[in-house]
């Protein structure tokens, strides 16, 4: 595995839309409902202008294979909620951030949480999160999509977890 680059980053307050999903794949109902509710909106057709975030809510239960998700996309002051997608205003935070691919998901979050336990960072409080870095892997004509499997090496993300000031 290669060495873990960690860089500390200040995310500034977003307003962002959301769209929940949950069951055994929550990602990928939260994803197709943002997807078809952005695309309504025109909001995917400069996907260099918008960020997409996401995290568990509710995390997984010992036990159960369900577990909700939570996906965002940045949004800006005129836009509005409508059906299942809420609008939300982000407060912002400090983070350690460490980029990996969707099939190294897992492992990533453990090693940046042992890079940051290692270094005496306290985690913070507010909300850890996951941003896609290629979103258009999950955007297709019909909508929103998952990847397939053999393509989780090629989905990019950084994660984002919280640390106190």
């Amino acid at each position: 595995m290669a060495e873990l680059e960690v860089r500390i980053v200040r995310l500034e307050p977003m307003r962002v839309a959301c769209a929940s999903g949950f069951g055994e794949h929550p990602e990928d109902e939260a994803w197709g409902t943002l997807i078809s509710w952005a695309e309504s909106k025109g909001l995917l057709d400069d996907l260099a202008a918008v960020r997409f975030f996401g995290y568990n809510n509710p995390e997984p239960s010992p036990g159960s294979p369900n577990y909700g998700y939570d996906q965002w996309i940045t949004v800006g002051p005129g836009v509005g909620a409508e059906g299942e997608v809420e609008i939300k205003e982000f407060p912002g935070g400090l983070y350690v951030v460490a980029n990996c691919t969707l099939s190294d998901i897992g492992a990533a979050w453990q090693r940046l949480v042992a890079w940051a336990e290692e270094r005496g960072h306290r985690l913070g409080l507010h909300q850890y999160l996951e941003e896609c870095l290629n979103p258009e892997t999950f955007i297709t004509p019909e909508g929103g999509s998952t990847p397939s499997e053999t393509a989780y090496g090629d989905v990019a993300f950084d994660l984002y977890l919280p640390i106190a000031e």
